[in-house]
């Protein structure tokens, strides 16, 4: 099963949304929404509730990729969020996610016994390649008790 198709079986927003996991790395995750008109807002643009899910939908698929082989002794939690509406949006919506420090620098953290934090900054683009929003997530690894 990749990250893609098992956010999409645990994550029911992930599916409620029909988003669609199209790259899944430690380095970068790709996650297109298609245009529903079920989630459209008053302009008839995906809704910004629906475009911040998007959002963080991708945060969570790098994060699963980047560690997900440390899952059995921590948690991924996200810890905040911040969010950025650039231009209008229409039609399908693509955001794609980087990390924002290296794995092997929180790992080491980890080892530690400490709680790493470490942001996921994502771009948010139209069809057309415009940049319709900014997010970052700061998310953490909680170790198991």
């Amino acid at each position: 099963m990749t990250v893609g198709e098992m956010l999409v079986a645990t994550v029911p927003m992930a599916r409620t949304l029909n988003l669609e996991f199209l790259e899944t790395t430690a380095e970068r995750a790709v996650v297109r929404m298609p245009d529903q008109a079920d989630y459209h807002n008053h302009v008839g643009g995906p809704h910004a509730g629906a475009m911040f899910t998007l959002a963080e939908s991708a945060s969570g698929a790098i994060v699963v990729a980047a560690f997900g082989d440390q899952m059995s002794r921590a948690v991924p939690l996200a810890v905040k969020a911040e969010i950025g509406y650039k231009k209008l949006a229409m039609g399908v919506v693509t955001a794609t996610a980087t990390l924002g420090r290296p794995v092997a620098d929180v790992v080491a953290e980890l080892d530690e016994g400490k709680r790493p934090e470490f942001p996921v900054t994502i771009e948010i683009q139209r069809a057309d390649g415009a940049v319709t929003g900014e997010m970052t997530v700061v998310w953490t690894l909680r170790p198991n008790a």
